[in-house]
C-alpha cells in the first residue's frame, strides 16, 4: 500500500488523472526537479515510481519525437513497453501498421490507456503507439509470478493484428538523446526506493542506541547514497547545459554509481538490522523486494563493459 492508503495501481491511475505526473521535459532547464519528483516517488513506492516513470517517459518521448500530445493524453495512464524490440513484428496495412506477437515484462498492463510498444518492421525497429484496450492487445495472465514488484501488474501482452500509429522513423527511439535521459530517470527511482530502504536504518538509529557494528553500517549507508544523489544532481545539471548531447556515457556513469549504492543499502542495512524487518515490516520487505527486481534493470557487468568502452575510446577522462 502507498502511504495514502491506496494500492500502487489505484494511486497511480490518480496520480495521473490529477496532473501529479506532469513532469518537466529532461534538458528543458528543469531536469533536477524531473528528478527530484521521481526520487520522492520511488521513496515512497517504488511500484508507484516505476509507473509514474513509464508514463513521464512516454510523454517526454512524443514530446521529442515531435508528436503533438492531445490536451486528453496527459490525463490518460501511458507506458513504454520497449524490452526484446523482436518479440513484436510491425507490417504495413495499406495507410496503417499492424502489430503482432508477445512483448514480455509490459508494466501496467492493466491499468495503461495507451502504450509506446517496440517492433520490428522490414525498415528497422519503430516505435508505435497503441490503445491498450483495442481489438487484439490481450495481457496473459500468470506471466508475473514474481515477489518483487508484484503490483505493477507487470504481464506479458500479445498483440494480434493490433492497430499501432508510427512515432517517429526507423531507430528513432533509441536514437534520439532522450533515450539515456530516460535511463537517468530510472536511476533517479532507484536512488528513491533505496532511501526508502535505508528509512528503517535512519528511524532506527533516532529511536535506540544502535551497536558499533550497526553504526559503521549506517555510516556506510549516508556515504552511499550521498555519492549517488551527488551524482544524480550533476547528471541533470549536464543535461541541461547540454540537452542534445550524446548522453550514453553519462547515463551508464550514474546508473552504476546508483546501482552499486542501492545494492550496498540492502546488503548494509539487513546486516546492520537482521531479519527483523524483513519478517516483520511488510512495508519494508516489499520495498526490499521491489528494489530488488528493479535494479535488474540494469544489465550488470554488460553495461560496466559498455561504459569500458566508452571510456577507452576517449582516453583519460580527466577532472
Amino acid at each position: 500500500m502507498t502511504p495514502g492508503g491506496d494500492d500502487p495501481g489505484t494511486a497511480f491511475r490518480s496520480a495521473v488523472h490529477a496532473g501529479l505526473l506532469d513532469l518537466p521535459l529532461p534538458g528543458g532547464g528543469r531536469t533536477r526537479d524531473r528528478f527530484l519528483r521521481l526520487v520522492e516517488l520511488g521513496r515512497a513506492d517504488l511500484t508507484l515510481a516505476r509507473l509514474g516513470e513509464g508514463h513521464a517517459d512516454a510523454l517526454a518521448i512524443l514530446a521529442e519525437l515531435g508528436v503533438p500530445v492531445e490536451p486528453g493524453w496527459c490525463r490518460e495512464p501511458w507506458g513504454v513497453w520497449a524490452a526484446v524490440p523482436a518479440s513484436v513484428t510491425a507490417t504495413r496495412d495499406g495507410d496503417r501498421w499492424r502489430l503482432t506477437g508477445d512483448r514480455p515484462w509490459c508494466s501496467g498492463a492493466g491499468l495503461l490507456s495507451r502504450a509506446l510498444v517496440t517492433a520490428t518492421a522490414d525498415d528497422g525497429v519503430r516505435l508505435f503507439a497503441v490503445e491498450v484496450d483495442a481489438a487484439g492487445v490481450t495481457a496473459l495472465p500468470d506471466t508475473w509470478p514474481a515477489v518483487g514488484m508484484a503490483a505493477s501488474d507487470s504481464r506479458t501482452v500479445s498483440f494480434d493484428g493490433v492497430t499501432g500509429v508510427a512515432v517517429g522513423g526507423p531507430g528513432s527511439y533509441t536514437a534520439r538523446p532522450g533515450f539515456w535521459h530516460g535511463g537517468l530517470g530510472v536511476a533517479a527511482c532507484w536512488y528513491g526506493g533505496a532511501v526508502g530502504v535505508a528509512d528503517t536504518l535512519y528511524d532506527a538509529a533516532r529511536h535506540r542506541r544502535l551497536s558499533p557494528h550497526a553504526l559503521a553500517h549506517l555510516g556506510a549507508v549516508d556515504a552511499a547514497l550521498t555519492a549517488a544523489r551527488t551524482a544524480l544532481s550533476a547528471a541533470a545539471d549536464e543535461v541541461d547545459a547540454n540537452p542534445t548531447g550524446d548522453a550514453d556515457r553519462l547515463a551508464h556513469q550514474v546508473r552504476a554509481t546508483v546501482e552499486a549504492a542501492a545494492t550496498t543499502v540492502v546488503d548494509r542495512v539487513g546486516r546492520a538490522l537482521g531479519a527483523g524487518p524483513l519478517c516483520q515490516d511488510a512495508h519494508h520487505a516489499r520495498r526490499v523486494a521491489d528494489l530488488t527486481v528493479y535494479l535488474r534493470q540494469s544489465h550488470a557487468e554488460a553495461d560496466l563493459a559498455h561504459l569500458g568502452e566508452l571510456v577507452a575510446a576517449v582516453g583519460d577522462p580527466g577532472w
